[in-house]
Parts: C-alpha cells; structure tokens; sequence
C-alpha cells in the first residue's frame, strides 16, 4: 500500500458544474465594466465585492458537496482542506507581499495538484479568506482575491495526471505552471484595482463607456507600468520553492491523503 499512487481527487459531472458556474460568476465579476455603459453610474468594484462574497460562500458549498457527492468522500477531506488553509494563511504574512515574495503561492499549486481542481478551488479561495482574516486585508478586494487564487490551485489540478510525469519532470511542470499563474494572478487581481482609476486623465487609467479594445491596450499599459515589478519576484519565488522544496511536500501530502483514502473505492461484502 505504501508503494501505491494517488491520483488527484477526481472530477465528476456534478463538480464539473459546480466549478463551472464559480468561474463564471468569478469571470462576469471581474470584467463587466468594460462592457459597462459610461453613464451607467456603477462602474467600479468598490459597491460590488459584498454582493460577490454573499454569492461566493455558497458556490464554493456547492463545489464542496458535488465533489463528495461525485467521490464519497468523508469529513477528512474536509479536515485536509483546513489544515491546508491554515497553512497557506500562515505562509502568507512571511513576505507580506513585500516586492512579489509571496510564498503561499507554491503551496497552492502543490495542494492543488494533489488535492484535484475541485477541492483545489475551494483550498485557494478559502485559504485567501484565512490570511486576510489574519493580516487585516479584509476590504473590496478579497472576494476577487478568493476567486483568483481558486484558479490558481484548480488550474494545478487540471495539469497532466502523475501517472503520465513523475520525478523531476513533475516539478519542472509545476515550476512552470507557477510562474505561469502567478503572473496571471496579479494580472486578473489588476482588473479589480484598475477600474478604480477612472477620471484620471492618463493614459493607463480606466475609461467608463470607451470601446474595450481601447480600455484594453490601456490595461495592458497599467499592468507593465505598475504591477509586473511584483508579479515577476512572486513567479521567481514560486519556481525556486517548489523546485527546492517540491518533491518533499508532495511526498507528504500525497502520505496524508493515501492514508486519508482519498482515491480508495468502496467495495461492500456480503455476510
């Protein structure tokens, strides 16, 4: 038994869905103001992240209980996923954002790797409301926060399956990954800040009502101006902690959830 893989928790239809309808919420609640009409009066995230965290706590309830459904698994799955999260939140005060170190990041892709993109997601948003609850980040941006770093660890769980790439080529694709989604992070996360910067008359600032491939080109310009000098150190972070430390977190989380049973198939007997 010792010997046996495990394989990340596998994705049933009911997940499927579930996930489906977070990323899209997640996908409408970071882009509607570009399609947003300039006299609309209602073009920024400021009034709407207590709506999106009212609608977000059930969809990641929803995603948690289809993807019991889809695998039966059992409160341990559970206790996994807080266990993790404490983790992730107690990992993110360490660089305190400080120039992109932000070592959290490789923890989640590992998680979410081995956990699968069902509970992969809800490890990322949940862990993201712990450590704000801890550093006092509490504010309009955490429930966009939550849903980007759902991703994050979802997207770890789509990769390739360990039955196809072990070892080193393992790490070299979630080393690459990593760096990949943490640009992509403060990217997305860009979106939610940058609507804020309207009627600034410059030439990255947000334009309520303009064409969206011209509020694009400005987005784009935002983003190199202001945010890829943190998004570059958090990719290199994240490469250099999972090459290092990569192979032995894998090792322990996939010896919790083999002895969790998390891949193991019920089989009844009759007596």
């Amino acid at each position: 038994m010792t010997g046996r893989r495990v394989r990340p928790v596998r994705l049933g239809p009911r997940s499927v869905a579930a996930l489906a309808l977070v990323s899209a919420v997640g996908v409408v609640a970071f882009g509607w103001p570009l399609f947003a009409p300039g006299d609309s009066g209602v073009t920024t995230h400021a009034a709407d992240a207590p709506w999106l965290f009212a609608a977000l706590l059930p969809l990641l309830l929803a995603v948690v209980v289809a993807t019991i459904a889809d695998t039966g698994l059992d409160a341990k799955a559970i206790a996994m996923i807080g266990v993790l999260a404490a983790a992730g939140a107690a990992l993110r005060p360490l660089g305190a954002g400080t120039a992109g170190i932000e070592p959290m990041f490789f923890l989640m892709v590992l998680s979410g790797r081995v956990l699968g993109p069902g509970f992969g997601f809800v490890l990322g948003a949940v862990s993201m409301f712990a450590s704000a609850l801890l550093t006092g980040g509490v504010g309009p941006w955490m429930p966009f926060q939550m849903l980007a770093m759902g991703w994050v660890s979802m997207g770890a769980g789509l990769l390739p399956g360990p039955s196809r790439l072990r070892g080193r080529g393992e790490l070299l694709l979630l080393a690459a990954y990593g760096a990949v989604a943490s640009v992509a992070y403060g990217t997305v996360m860009n979106l939610q800040g940058w609507t804020l910067m309207q009627g600034m008359g410059s030439g990255i600032s947000y334009v309520p009502g303009d064409p969206v491939g011209e509020n694009l080109a400005r987005f784009v310009a935002y983003c190199l101006a202001t945010s890829l000098g943190w998004d570059l150190p958090r990719a290199v972070v994240t490469v250099v902690l999972t090459l290092v430390l990569g192979g032995t977190v894998l090792k322990a989380l996939r010896r919790a959830t083999r002895r969790a049973a998390f891949d193991a198939t019920a089989v009844f007997e009759e007596r």
